[in-house]
């Protein structure tokens, strides 16, 4: 056992080297492509041998998040032109441009088919630049910024006014408005994710930082059905058709099979099935009979938002107890398991709170 952590945590110390690039005078064009975070060193730079395990680790935790920000390093003396570019006057220099800019037609359209989802701000200098390019420094680990003039965007692409703060996803692109909207870091956090997508349990996890209660089709992948496609179709026409209504509260997707869900809810969902899950207090809303039709699924939502649909779950001190129980008897039972299998080796991980195991 002892020889096997040794090699896990030698191949994990290999990874973390991997995932930081050494980048060279090509890292100009190309990094329209990606979200970097540099490293500009000297060689005979002191501080910078100090900081390269430190950038190593960095880049593997980028990378175990699931962030969008590559991390690489540059030789600033041998590339002097690049740092110059970057504004690199001394060693090390840490860059993340966290919104870059599109100097033409041709480069936006390369990068809306590159990203799902991006943000794009469209003017000149004004206080709502200055706005957006804090919240892209925010929240540059989630998601694209990206700037240009009017003249950049397709024809059609019609914004009312300049400046504007436009995000792309969906096959269209919707506008901020900052009256109906509130405060831009606000409405990126709620943009940042296509309207509907698979979900798992890392992406549930980071949509808890949008605030938007999550409404997901329970189904089975490997064996679907046509009542599966036809909840998920529901769901999806939902968040194309009714946007404007329920877009601000929900998030909408599908997540193939009811284990993870059950975890969280300490019972069980059928599958397929649909459920809505505030991420924020743990309360969940499933339907009182199954939904068969458009209308049925839309009195769903809206009852769940005016607060006539009842709620289960949630953090209250008896769903604590219960909670407590509940991984007590999971812990009992993987403990007989382990127990069946004395040479199996069990490589043991928590995520999110809920214990998983691979033998």
């Amino acid at each position: 056992m002892a020889l096997l952590r040794a090699a896990f945590s030698s191949l994990l110390f290999s990874s973390a080297f991997a995932l930081v690039q050494d980048l060279d005078d090509t890292f100009k064009d190309s990094r329209m492509e990606d979200v970097w975070l540099v490293d500009f060193y000297a060689p005979w730079c002191g501080y910078c041998k100090k900081l390269e395990p430190v950038w190593q680790e960095v880049g593997a935790e980028l990378t175990r998040s699931g962030s969008p920000v590559r991390v690489g390093k540059m030789d600033a003396t041998a590339y002097s032109g690049v740092a110059s570019d970057f504004g690199v006057r001394g060693y090390p220099t840490i860059k993340l441009p966290a919104v870059r800019s599109l100097p033409s037609r041709q480069m936006f359209e390369h990068v809306l088919k590159i990203f799902s989802v991006l943000f794009l701000y469209v003017g000149g200098e004004s206080p709502l630049k200055e706005k957006y390019t804090d919240v892209a420094s925010e929240l540059i680990v989630y998601t694209y910024f990206f700037s240009a003039s009017e003249d950049v965007l397709p024809e059609s692409v019609a914004l009312h006014e300049l400046p504007s703060v436009v995000v792309f996803k969906d096959g269209t692109y919707f506008t901020y408005d900052e009256y109906e909207d509130g405060s831009l870091s606000s409405w990126v956090n709620r943009e940042r994710f296509q309207s509907y997508l698979p979900i798992d349990g890392f992406t549930l996890y980071e949509l808890g930082e949008t605030g938007k209660l999550v409404a997901i089709a329970v189904t089975d992948e490997k064996d679907p059905t046509e009542r599966s496609g036809r909840l998920k179709g529901l769901i999806q026409r939902v968040a194309a058709e009714h946007r404007d209504q329920f877009n601000r509260d929900f998030q909408f997707g599908h997540m193939d099979g009811n284990d993870y869900i059950n975890s969280l809810i300490m019972g069980e969902v059928s599958v397929p099935s649909i459920i809505i899950l505030n991420t924020s207090n743990e309360q969940y809303f499933v339907p009182a009979e199954p939904v068969e039709d458009l209308e049925q699924l839309l009195r769903f939502f809206s009852s769940v938002l005016d607060g006539s649909a009842p709620a289960f779950g949630g953090d209250g001190i008896f769903q604590r107890i219960k909670r407590v129980a509940y991984d007590a008897r999971s812990t009992v039972m993987v403990s007989r398991v382990q127990k069946n299998k004395p040479k199996s080796i069990i490589i043991e991980y928590v995520m999110f709170g809920k214990q998983m195991f691979m033998y």
